[in-house]
């Protein structure tokens, strides 16, 4: 029987067996001298209702329910405890959103929150609740998932222990070992500092770096500071705000909707240097058209800071928002950076995929090396799904006979290969290939193998590939997910079998 194994990016371990689904409830309290009438139940636009927060749902949106109904309302910035007064900004299908009003009691595990852009960032929204509470939020997130997605029993999961407690990283802020800002042409303010507002629009005062305001493609929060990234970084981002705007350089930031603008986005990744393990940034414009010259002034800023070792610029010409570009020059210093994981050493470059906290991914492919069960004596299969720039299955090769990594981005298996010539391994194989458009033909260019890590992109697998794997039969597969959602579906179909009609599974 193939044993299958699940990792998170919150680091939840489980083990998987066949399960069935059973139901979970959560409530919330509807006050009548809001509004009395039936017609609350099934809230309308416009509709003001009195909640309590419950739970926190899948991407941090407070989760609350109409008890006479069970019907869903979710809210953004909505802490579990909290008693709010909400209006209904949409409807759709079985849930609404709305938006919070007032708070009437403040949430349970209610912290200080250290960043001043937390109010309205999209990037930190629970960062005034407590860690610990958090950590509990996101198991319980995981554990709903299971039941009313991968279809598999609270009971079962409690009795056989499948959920592990949840591992913790030892730090909260300045894990980010990659950050992404965005340049605009007007800065998004929050509605109550609109009255503070005395910047012109026309001038470049009001051009934006930094990150998207929650819910907008188009508006650009600006940052100074961000306290998820590291502090070398951090001293870039603040050298380029200093000077960027000053209309004699000649910068101009994309605009989305008028397809014109030379700035994109500033891309800050912080590796280490093996020898002397200090800091080492990269720092990755990337710009509309390939004008080194008008960069000239920004890579010299940059460049003082010692931990700078790198300056990349990625050309996208497209109408698209994506920092990938189709060309890629190299400005000042190396092309990449590296990082050590685990005793090896790896190579990274501007757009290779790493897994973004370094502190966690030691712990996490050390938990994937447990799941996997290697037995270490050289003898073992490897298949390394979605392997990226080779990290997982370079550090398993070690232990193993032979490791097979596939990848659809071929500059993240030029990687992968120069990796695994870095560290002097000599019996890994790197394919680039999309796994998505696998056909008959897919699995006879390696052996069987004993073990398959899967760890795929937010979307999930492939119903192709998954029926690859059920037909595999291999003895135990590890599945790494930063998407718990899509994950809870393929451990449906991997533990229970693909329906192929009313009644049969496979």
């Amino acid at each position: 029987m193939t044993s299958i194994s699940y990792l998170t990016n919150t680091l939840l371990p489980l083990h998987i067996r066949r399960f069935r689904p059973s139901l979970s409830t959560l409530s919330c309290s509807l006050a009548s001298d809001v509004d009395p009438t039936p017609n609350s139940y099934f809230p309308k636009r416009g509709q003001t209702l009195e909640l309590v927060c419950e739970s926190l749902a899948f991407k941090g949106k407070g989760l609350c329910k109409v008890t006479q109904t069970g019907f869903v309302v979710l809210c953004d910035r909505a802490l579990p405890g909290e008693h709010f007064i909400g209006r209904v900004t949409r409807k759709k299908g079985n849930y609404a959103e709305v938006t919070k009003v007032k708070t009437i009691t403040p949430p349970r595990d209610i912290v200080d929150a250290p960043c001043v852009y937390a109010p309205y960032c999209g990037g930190c929204k629970t960062q005034n609740l407590s860690y610990e509470a958090q950590l509990r939020a996101k198991e319980e997130q995981v554990r709903d998932l299971l039941i009313h997605v991968g279809k598999f029993s609270l009971q079962h999961l409690q009795l056989h222990a499948v959920l592990k407690p949840i591992v913790p990283c030892r730090i909260q802020f300045h894990y980010r070992n990659k950050m992404e800002f965005s340049f605009g042409p007007q800065r998004w303010l929050p509605k109550e500092s609109l009255q503070d507002r005395i910047v012109d629009d026309d001038t470049n005062e009001n051009y934006a770096l930094g990150l998207h305001a929650p819910g907008f493609f188009d508006k650009i929060l600006n940052v100074d500071n961000c306290l998820l990234q590291s502090h070398p970084a951090n001293k870039v981002l603040a050298a380029v705000q200093e000077c960027w705007r000053d209309p004699q350089l000649g910068f101009s930031p994309y605009n989305v909707h008028s397809h014109k603008g030379f700035l994109k986005h500033l891309m800050l990744r912080t590796g280490r240097d093996v020898t002397t393990d200090q800091p080492e940034v990269m720092v990755n414009f990337v710009t509309s058209s390939y004008k080194p010259e008008l960069l000239k002034f920004l890579v010299d800023k940059v460049s003082v800071f010692p931990e700078v070792v790198s300056v990349i610029n990625n050309v996208n010409t497209s109408v698209g928002n994506t920092s990938v570009g189709e060309e890629e020059y190299t400005l000042y210093g190396k092309s990449s950076i590296t990082e050590t994981l685990r005793g090896l050493t790896f190579q990274i470059s501007a757009n290779s995929f790493f897994q973004t906290n370094t502190y966690q991914a030691e712990v996490l492919y050390k938990l994937i090396e447990d799941c996997a069960g290697v037995k270490g004596d050289d003898s073992e299969i490897v298949l390394d799904l979605f392997c990226g720039t080779g990290t997982i299955g370079l550090t398993l090769a070690r232990s193993v006979r032979h490791v097979y990594g596939y990848e659809v981005v071929p500059q993240a298996i030029t990687d992968a290969r120069l990796n695994a010539k870095i560290n002097g391994i000599q019996n890994a194989t790197f394919v680039q290939g999309d796994l998505n458009k696998i056909d008959e033909n897919f699995g006879k260019n390696f052996p069987k193998p004993d073990i398959v890590i899967s760890d795929p992109n937010r979307p999930g697998m492939h119903i192709k590939l998954i029926k690859f794997l059920l037909n595999l039969r291999a003895p135990r597969i590890v599945y790494v997910s930063c998407n718990p959602a899509t994950c809870a579906r393929d451990l449906d179909y991997l533990c229970h079998g693909v329906v192929l009609c009313r009644k049969k599974r496979i």
